[in-house]
């Protein structure tokens, strides 16, 4: 089923509303999770909803947050996000990132004790500038005649959120994605999301194996939590689930960077400069006559343009959990499409 993003909007911030959420943190997290089932990035839009839905009736999600600041210089500021849902802190710590790199060229912002944010590129693209998250990294630069890049990727072979979309859609997970506890590849999506969510094994490193590169993504993965995670004060969560009890936040950390490319350039001369570099990337030879050379954010600019005018896919799976989510927040399911 298809439905349409302003429904989907309603659908978040009545559910957000009615567990307590303000008005401005409700807006700031369905903009969020809109922008991304827009961008087809759907392990990470209202595809999240019931993992939110159970970690709040848990106790594990402060709605009524207030954010921080426990450390500041002119450069740079680490932030308590009070067990906030991780999209407003997220949203706030980018933008205090970009006012302080407009300030004094670089800023640097680090929260900690916050949850799930959702897509990283979300926020990047708050300063089309440097951002990295918990395991994904994300980072974005402005040019002047094309679009800006926009990468956005997990440091695994694939995100979790992915193998649930896969489950939802009854899809069997391509070989390599997930292993079981004895290192074996598993294609069945149930079975591999229960491996995912029970521990018991997991999702490759970037590469899948080691002859593929995995140990560069396992580097990569340590990297963002050595920044999001022991730089800003935030869980690891192999120590934290030995203690962590049910109502335990989950304590995830976020780490943004903001660069004012005037800082080191005149006015206008690093854009000119990408805009080179993306316009010989784009006319790089094609392998397939039929498919154009893309370069970050492309894809998902497509397709936004595409769900924008045909909606956004809802699996039938998800629509009944939606459904729950809705009726245990006491407010209308009005989600409906074609």
């Amino acid at each position: 089923m298809r439905v349409g993003a302003p429904q989907i909007r309603r659908q978040l911030v009545s559910v957000f509303r009615a567990w307590g959420m303000s008005e401005a943190h409700a807006d700031t997290t369905a903009d969020m999770m809109v922008e991304t089932d827009l961008r087809g990035v759907d392990s990470h839009g209202i595809g999240m909803l019931p993992t939110y839905d159970q970690e709040f009736r848990n106790g594990r999600l402060n709605m009524r947050p207030t954010f921080k600041k426990v450390r500041e210089t002119p450069a740079m500021a680490l932030i308590d996000a009070d067990a906030s849902l991780g999209h407003p802190p997220a949203a706030y710590g980018m933008n205090l990132a970009v006012d302080k790199c407009l300030a004094v060229g670089v800023g640097v912002v680090a929260v900690f004790n916050s949850h799930h944010f959702g897509a990283a590129g979300c926020y990047a693209r708050i300063a089309a500038e440097p951002v990295m998250g918990t395991n994904p990294l994300a980072f974005a630069a402005p040019a002047k005649r094309n679009a800006p890049f926009e990468l956005d990727m997990a440091t695994t072979t694939v995100a979790a959120g992915k193998v649930r979309v896969y489950k939802l859609n009854h899809k069997p997970l391509p070989s390599g994605w997930v292993v079981d506890g004895d290192g074996k590849t598993v294609t069945d999506s149930a079975k591999g999301f229960q491996h995912v969510s029970d521990r018991d094994g997991g999702i490759t490193p970037l590469g899948g194996s080691r002859e593929a590169g995995s140990h560069k993504g396992y580097g990569l993965a340590v990297m963002v939590h050595v920044l999001a995670g022991a730089l800003a004060g935030a869980s690891f969560s192999p120590i934290r689930n030995q203690t962590q009890k049910k109502s335990d936040p989950h304590n995830i950390g976020h780490f943004f960077m903001a660069i004012d490319p005037r800082a080191f350039r005149e006015e206008g001369a690093f854009e000119e400069d990408l805009d080179q570099v993306i316009d010989v990337l784009h006319n790089a030879k094609r392998v397939d006559a039929n498919q154009p050379v893309l370069v970050a954010g492309d894809p998902e600019r497509a397709n936004k343009k595409e769900r924008l005018e045909q909606g956004v896919p809802i699996p039938d799976d998800l629509m009944e959990q939606l459904r729950a989510v809705a009726k245990n927040a006491d407010v209308p399911f009005v989600l409906s499409g074609t």
